[in-house]
């Protein structure tokens, strides 16, 4: 999955969080945080999930808009 770096963003400033501090709440390194921010890391479905979780959000909120993609297998 691919974390849309702007909207994370905005998620984390909402609850004033450094990626220290949202790594700390959601159990992911502040490491794997930073590289999916910067597009070297594709996130896993359960990380997405602690760090959407941890932020308050739905995932749908933090991940790049996949609609023009999904149902489109013909």
């Amino acid at each position: 999955m691919k974390i849309d770096k702007m909207k994370l963003d905005l998620a984390m400033a909402n609850k004033a969080y450094s990626a220290k501090e949202l790594s700390k709440i959601c159990g992911v390194s502040q490491v794997t945080i930073v590289r999916i921010t910067k597009g070297t890391q594709e996130a896993r479905p359960g990380t997405v999930g602690k760090i959407a979780k941890a932020l308050d959000v739905p995932v749908i909120d933090i991940i790049e808009n996949t609609a023009a993609t999904v149902g489109n297998d013909k």
